[in-house]
């Protein structure tokens, strides 16, 4: 029988596993994709956001606690946990020489990568050279690495002890024991039926998920999460609350990743398909609001809206992997796209008139700004006047769901507000505890590094506790 068992194969699954066999214990991870897939979202991650107090290796400047704290608390809207935010948000500030101690390298921020420089470090090569480099040092540690071995059920003792994991189906299925296990599998964001049930249909009739695309890995199911729901396990978050990012309509179904975002939002306008705008593009920092904008096109007719911009915002932000429908006058572009020229002009011409121009800063929130148009543009608002024009059509892509498994600091699964003595989980699984709505870039690579240390730590001291005495104490704790 191994010591701990990790069901999961990104971030928060690998630190899992690599704390867990440094405290001395034995380790089995179960990935549900092939080698080649392997990683989950954490394959399309760049960066980490990070608290720090000076200037440390690739981050400028300082990031405090409650600047971090504060940023979190303004994209959530307060639906968060402070306690086990302030948690996440201080073990940022210590994990990176953990991290480079198992082949993780970092790099400067990226020109016109979210304004970042400060607040997050970036992965050399990417989320996949940090997969591959955790997987090589789980490996040279010895943790047993099983590759397409999805986990749809699990089976409890009492008080939620954790007993056995079962992957593959039906009479071909293999239970597997441990002394402790670390759920660590993702959210539901590449089940199209849960998605579907969630999001329902909306006033037009029209099923809105049926229309998202995912930007993160196919093999999110949803499957061990719902397991652990109906077995009684605590939950958090609401299952239409995700990390939603305004994508690249041509963008694939699956994986595709960071270069399918479009970036230039804040620097223009953005119209639905009747040609009207819908909200504030220059509410605030990208970072800050890239993530609401997929939520935004979700609640719009068809599911899709279209990023304008004239040729002034070139430069300013990072270029998207797709060139945009280009057009020498805006009618012209109205055509190419498909919209009501009559319409999309009344639009514009009503947001060129309104813009204020003062001092144009993309670095900082400036003083241009519309005046007597609603919605208002509060920064960055310049004339669309420029030729060339450059329009991207835009579809909600999904991250990863919120809806997930409610924890303390021990990272513990709970049930009936007890926690279990031996099951732990990290990363998507548990992220609404933190993440009620909202996003801020990096912050999910913050809360599966923080969770993923704990949960690993946690199970390898609860695989050193007798069998039997977990037992009595489950017991006790349901008496």
């Amino acid at each position: 029988m191994v010591d701990v068992l990790v069901i999961g194969g990104g971030n928060a699954a690998l630190c899992a596993a690599l704390m867990a066999r440094e405290a001395g214990a034995s380790v089995l991870l179960l990935e549900a994709s092939p080698r080649e897939w392997r990683g989950g979202n954490t394959q399309h991650t760049r960066n980490l956001r990070c608290m720090h107090d000076a200037p440390q290796g690739t981050l400028a400047g300082t990031y405090s606690e409650e600047e971090y704290w504060r940023d979190l608390l303004q994209v959530t809207g307060g639906q968060t946990d402070e306690a086990l935010a302030r948690l996440v948000i201080r073990a940022s500030s210590t994990c990176r020489p953990w991290m480079e101690k198992h082949g993780v390298r970092f790099q400067p921020s990226l020109s016109g990568a979210l304004h970042t420089a400060r607040t997050n470090a970036f992965f050399m090569g990417g989320g996949k050279a940090l997969v591959n480099a955790y997987y090589r040092s789980a490996e040279r540690l010895g943790v047993q690495v099983r590759y397409n071995a999805p986990v749809e059920r699990v089976e409890l003792g009492d008080g939620g002890r954790f007993i056995a994991a079962f992957t593959g189906t039906g009479a071909q299925a293999e239970r597997i024991e441990a002394r402790a296990c670390v759920l660590a599998a993702g959210g539901f964001e590449s089940n199209r039926e849960w998605l579907r049930e969630a999001w329902g249909q909306n006033a037009l009739g029209e099923y809105p998920s049926d229309n998202f695309l995912i930007r993160g890995t196919r093999f999110n199911t949803g499957t061990l999460l719902k397991y652990m729901l109906d077995a009684g396990a605590d939950s958090i978050g609401e299952p239409t609350q995700a990390h939603m990012v305004a994508i690249d309509a041509r963008a694939p179904l699956y994986d595709g990743g960071i270069c399918t975002r479009i970036d230039c939002v804040s620097l223009g306008v953005v119209v639905n398909a009747e040609a009207k705008r819908f909200y504030d593009e220059g509410e605030d920092f990208w970072p800050k609001r890239y993530a609401i904008w997929g939520r935004l096109v979700a609640q719009q007719p068809g599911q899709v809206a279209y990023s304008i911009i004239d040729s002034k915002a070139l430069g300013r932000f990072m270029p998207p992997v797709f060139p945009g429908t280009q057009a020498d006058s805006l009618e012209a572009l109205a055509g190419k796209l498909g919209l009501a020229p009559a319409q999309f002009m009344q639009t514009l011409q009503a947001y060129n008139s309104a813009c204020r121009v003062g001092n144009f800063d993309h670095t900082a929130l400036d003083d241009c700004h519309t005046d007597g148009l609603a919605p208002a543009k509060t920064h960055w608002a310049r004339p669309l006047d420029t030729a060339p024009f450059y329009g991207y059509a835009l579809r909600p892509g999904v991250t990863f769901t919120y809806l997930g498994l409610k924890v303390d600091a021990s990272a513990a699964v709970r049930f009936g507000g007890r926690a279990s003595p031996n099951l732990f989980v990290a990363g998507e699984m548990m992220a609404g505890n933190v993440l009620g709505k909202g996003y801020t870039a990096g912050v999910g690579m913050s809360i599966g590094t923080a969770f993923g240390r704990i949960a690993g730590s946690q199970a390898a001291a609860a695989s050193r506790v007798p069998a039997a005495a977990m037992k009595q104490e489950s017991s006790h704790a349901a008496a």
